[in-house]
């Protein structure tokens, strides 16, 4: 007969009916205290303790976005296996789970965020400041999908040409760490910078805010730098501005809008171990405008540190989420979701930050987001580390990340791919990047001067593609045909026959804001009054 060995353990958990409720050893992070604090201050403590009380349910929907592949029953097992034998543990119907979901609400969630969501990093953290900056950034991410129900239509619109309704999710992030400073989310109709807008609070002044070309314009410059904060953001290649003085690092002052503002125009060509060349131009704006203090190459080379943030989403969409759809069918659900899952994703990443700073000099960038969120995982099936029995600064998931660091980022490049077959970005021209990953051997940044005849102001001078012109008069031509008659975008889009109603949306908003056509409230649009004759 072989020998045998007996494995023991002791759980520590809550008391009570509020034992299923934890996060494994993330609820060191989210305490039942700070979550009780959250459901008192949005009104949603129980009125009687219930088998399923309110607290319960916050972990649940937490634990729901750490196991998004299974059923609510199948989440419930998995927080509660490990404590067999208590008799306060029910095993409640899915109707039941979905009732406790209605009583929490969004609320708490979004409360519990706000309280969680910041940087992280601390002045002395590796790759998180540029200076005496810390970089951050603005990005949007308009791919997560919900299901295709009538309500979620009606808020969000389901694509034209088919797919599940998509939401907008418009985040701040310390880029050195990934962590998130603010959320916000909705329809995708609004616009990038609309959203962008509702952050701008928590801007600070030792901030320094990288953008992508999809920000440039004069009004969100200038908001930004109204908060004190500095900005390094791409300017679009058709924007022209003056040259008000040339700087010895080949960059020059300018003006946009009201802000002064200095230019950097460089080429940079990029060798890759397989003898692939190739250049890329970039157009970019900061308000550094000390060239000896802050010298051109230095600013180009920071601008990468902003894809960090595609790195974010990348962990959202598919570590954690896997690509799938999310689960709720109503809008209250899909924000009560939302928030759980930024909750969830801003939790790891703190357990990631703080393993990293206990090992001085150790760069976040090294800390596997998928090695944290399966050890996450498995801690929550064993409910262990719930209420530690000793203090323990790293713990186990700490423990496993730091056991297996990736090594420090190399240089790579690879074209930038869409996977979704249904996307609007779907046909790439060929910019020479391979199709696959390659190592950079060669990076050469040169800066470029200024092109000639630029106009004394600032001018964005963004054509018309002639489709959108045709198609731009042809709406014109519509809403004349009746100048009072008020034209939701919807009946617009579905006249015309050839065009999405995201899309439509954006033209109509950006048509409205030139004053070629009317916007009379929200998704509705006339015909611009036209004058007598004299």
């Amino acid at each position: 007969m072989r020998d045998q060995s007996v494995i023991s353990r002791v759980v520590r958990v809550a008391a009570g009916v509020f034992a299923p409720g934890h996060l494994g050893e993330l609820t060191q992070v989210v305490p039942f205290e700070l979550v009780d604090a959250v459901l008192a201050e949005t009104g949603r403590v129980q009125r009687r303790i219930r088998e399923l009380p309110s607290r319960v349910g916050v972990y649940f929907l937490l634990a729901m976005c750490l196991f998004p592949e299974v059923g609510y029953l199948l989440v419930w097992d998995k927080m509660t296996g490990a404590l067999a034998g208590l008799p306060a543990v029910v095993s409640p119907t899915a109707k039941a789970l979905r009732d406790l979901r209605r009583r929490v609400g969004s609320a708490p969630m979004q409360a519990l965020f706000e309280v969680l969501c910041g940087p992280l990093a601390r002045p002395t953290t590796p790759g998180v400041r540029f200076g005496r900056y810390r970089t951050v950034s603005f990005d949007g991410c308009s791919s997560l999908k919900v299901p295709d129900t009538s309500r979620n239509r009606a808020w969000l619109d389901r694509l034209a040409h088919g797919g599940y309704p998509q939401l907008e999710l418009m985040t701040l992030v310390e880029t050195g760490t990934r962590a998130m400073i603010g959320a916000v989310f909705g329809p995708t109709a609004t616009g990038e910078t609309a959203y962008a807008k509702r952050l701008l609070h928590l801007l600070r002044s030792d901030m320094l805010v990288l953008w992508d070309k999809g920000f440039d314009g004069n009004d969100f410059l200038a908001a930004v730098t109204g908060t004190g904060a500095q900005v390094v953001g791409r300017l679009r290649s058709n924007r022209r501005v003056p040259v008000l003085s040339r700087l010895a690092d080949g960059s020059y002052l300018s003006v946009i809008g009201s802000v002064p503002v200095r230019i950097v125009d460089a080429q940079i060509t990029v060798t890759c171990a397989d003898g692939t060349v190739f250049d890329a131009s970039y157009r970019l704006v900061t308000t550094l405008t000390n060239a000896r203090r802050h010298p051109a190459g230095a600013l180009v080379s920071l601008y990468h540190q902003r894809w960090e943030h595609e790195s974010a989403y990348y962990a959202l969409r598919h570590t954690i989420l896997r690509g799938r759809v999310l689960r709720s069918g109503d809008p209250v659900g899909v924000e009560q979701e939302m928030w759980a899952l930024l909750t969830l994703y801003q939790l790891l990443r703190t357990v990631m930050v703080d393993a990293a700073q206990s090992r001085p000099g150790t760069d976040p960038d090294r800390c596997g987001f998928t090695i944290a969120f399966h050890a996450a995982r498995d801690l929550v099936i064993q409910a262990e580390g719930v209420v530690p029995e000793a203090p323990d600064l790293i713990g186990t998931i700490g423990r496993r990340v730091l056991a297996r660091l990736l090594p420090p980022r190399r240089p790579r490049v690879s074209t930038r791919k869409v996977k979704s077959p249904i996307s609007r970005y779907g046909e790439r021209l060929d910019d020479g990047r391979p199709d696959i990953s390659r190592a950079i051997t060669r990076l050469n940044i040169t800066l470029l001067p200024p092109p000639p005849a630029l106009p004394a102001a600032s001018r964005d001078e963004r054509p018309i593609a002639p489709a959108d012109r045709r198609r731009q008069q042809r709406v014109l031509a519509l809403l004349h045909q009746d100048p009072d008659r008020p034209w939701p975008a919807r009946d617009i889009a579905r006249h015309l026959g050839d065009i999405t109603l995201n899309t439509m949306y954006r033209q109509l908003s950006r048509w409205s804001a030139t004053g070629l056509i009317r916007k009379i409230s929200p998704g509705l649009y006339t015909a611009v009054p036209t004058l007598p004759p004299p």
